[in-house]
């Protein structure tokens, strides 16, 4: 990976960002020195500009930052750093320097379901559950969708709302195997509601 740090001075910036929330945390600088510092013991480490020296965020605080990848912008000059963090970012106690709540957005977890999905479709392990739906074949696996959609129907008519959101996981999870066992993805759901909600959008 190339980095232009010459271009400012020996100075790049450094956007942090939440590895698993995918939230901006904070904004700092590095040189060469930090940036190898950084990659050498996996914890983010800045140049900073007032005190003009190598600072490893958390180094006083205790709320490290730990590294997870580095990625160069299309200009060699700007930094996107994946980290995780152990604790609030800001000085002032906030998880971010904006003040925003660090929280992550559960749909999220979706795309790490399917790519967890993808995997055992790929490797088809032993004794995996999903192995086995694989396995069964095209008419089980749609089968399992229907019946889980008709229990979170049970559910949702004369159950509680605990055992509805109980169902009504199994029936997404057993979509998603449905799904991938089509080569397609959750996403791609999302997109075609995303295509619905536009306006002027017809059913075809």
């Amino acid at each position: 990976m190339e980095i232009d740090f010459e271009k400012s001075g020996g100075l790049v910036p450094a956007i942090i960002q939440d590895s698993a929330t995918r939230q901006v945390l904070m904004l700092g600088y590095m040189n060469r020195e930090a940036y190898e510092k950084t990659l050498a013991e996996k914890r983010v480490t800045f140049w900073s500009r007032s005190r003009n020296c190598l600072w490893t965020k958390g180094e006083t605080s205790g709320n490290f930052l730990d590294l997870v990848d580095i990625k160069v912008d299309c200009d060699n000059d700007t930094l996107l750093v994946r980290a995780t963090p152990h604790g609030p970012v800001c000085h002032t106690g906030t998880d971010t320097c904006w003040g925003e709540e660090n929280t992550a957005n559960p749909l999220l977890f979706l795309t790490e379901l399917q790519d967890f999905i993808n995997k055992r479709h790929e490797e088809m392990p032993e004794g995996s559950y999903t192995t086995s739906l694989f396995k069964d074949g095209i008419n089980r696996m749609a089968q399992k969708v229907g019946e889980e959609a008709l229990e979170a129907v049970i559910e949702a008519v004369n159950g509680s709302d605990d055992r509805l959101l109980y169902e009504a996981s199994d029936m997404f999870y057993h979509l998603i195997v449905l799904l991938t066992s089509k080569g397609l993805r959750i996403e791609q759901v999302a997109d075609e509601l995303a295509e619905r909600h536009k306006p002027g959008w017809k059913k075809h």
